[in-house]
This record gives C-alpha cells, structure tokens and sequence, in this order.
C-alpha cells in the first residue's frame, strides 16, 4: 500500500508496459511512425490510448467527440473501442497531420466511423449546438491548443449527455504547471482550468496520473 501516488522511473515504466498494454498492430505502427514526427511528442502515451479504450467501453459510449487528432492515435483507439455503429466527430484544423489518420483509419477499417472536420474547433462545436446535437455525446476528449481549453470544456460540457464523460489531456503538463516561475499563456490556461475545475459542482472530478495527466470530469444528472 502506498498513501500517495507512486512515481514510474523507466525500470517500473517498461514493466507497467510489459504486463498490461494490449497494443493492436496498426496501433502500434502508426505510435512507431509519429515517433519519427518531428511534433511527435504530441502523442498520446500507449497505455493511455488503452486506458481510454476502457473508459470507453465502461459507459457504453456509441457517439464521441475529439477535440484535437493530430496524427490519429487517440481517435483510432476509440474507434477499435466503439460498437460497429459508433461515430467520432474529431476536430482538427491540420490536413498535413491528419492525412497520417485518415491512413491508418482506413487500414484498421474504422473510417466510416470518424468524421474528421478539418475547421477551428470552438467553430465546429458550436455549429453542432446550433444543430441541436446538445446532450447527445457520450464522450469527449480535448487534446488541443491549450488557450482554448476553457472553450472546449464548456462546448463539450453542453455536448456531453449527463452521465458522459469528458477527458481532458496534458493537465500536469510535464511539471510545468506547478512551476509558478513559468507563466506562458498555455501553461496559465491550463492552471486555469484546473482550478476551476475542482470546484466546478457541474461534474464529478478526477485527476489521474497518467501519460502527461489527464482530467475526467464525469456530468452530473
């Protein structure tokens, strides 16, 4: 037993690695390939893209939403974990990065369930509220430019149906964030929403250690 969370150092990462990622083929091809990206560090980590995976199947999630894809990884993962009638609608503003996707979408035969929107994100959700698509998302996961974090949480938060849940990435973002000698604007915004989001009584919290952190914010009824 331990009374706080644990640190990994790379003898105790690569045996978490060794004993419990499942990691398909293609997934695994495509995390090789961004390695060699020069923004590769973009990435989602593997054990988190099968921790979301699980999220995914434990609330039964049919209809999600992905704020940030970059080359694809963390929407691939979702789409192997939705049921054969699930759809992404992942936002992007790159075609360079997410022609990467697009390729491995269509190898894992999951393309016909991403609908990759290539606008600004605060744009395309807020066409889907206009659409009247409010509550009717299961889950959402914002892994994008940091200074709209705020933005995108309160979008999804409306998006998401009560009981959904919302993920949000790079909230620790690698020790910066408790840093207060650096204030740059991304790692203000992030502070910022981490603050407000534990006294935010809209959601059910947790903050879980995991790759660059990540949020879960689960909608109350």
């Amino acid at each position: 037993m331990s009374k706080r969370t644990i640190g990994l150092d790379e003898q105790l990462y690569s045996y978490l690695l060794s004993v419990s990622l499942r990691e398909s083929e293609i997934l695994q091809k495509l995390r090789q390939e961004t390695a060699t990206h020069p923004q590769g560090t973009m990435q989602i980590s593997p054990e988190q893209g099968q921790f979301m995976r699980l999220l995914i199947q434990l609330i039964g999630a049919k209809k999600t939403l992905e704020v940030g894809v970059f080359t694809g990884y963390s929407s691939l993962s979702v789409a192997l974990a939705l049921p054969a009638d699930g759809k992404i609608i992942a936002c992007d503003v790159s075609e360079e990065f997410t022609a990467i996707a697009r390729r491995y979408w269509q190898q894992a035969g999951v393309a016909d369930k991403i609908d990759l929107r290539l606008a600004p994100a605060l744009e395309t959700l807020d066409e889907l509220l206009a659409k009247g698509q409010a509550e009717t998302f299961d889950f959402a996961f914002i892994d994008a430019d940091k200074e709209n974090y705020d933005g995108y949480y309160e979008r999804s938060l409306q998006l998401i149906r009560p009981g959904g849940l919302i993920a949000i990435d790079n909230v620790l973002w690698s020790g910066r964030i408790a840093d207060p000698q650096i204030q740059d604007e991304s790692t203000q915004a992030i502070r910022a929403l981490n603050q407000k989001l534990r006294d935010d009584e809209r959601v059910t919290l947790s903050l879980i250690p995991i790759g660059d952190g990540l949020t879960l914010a689960l909608k109350r009824h």
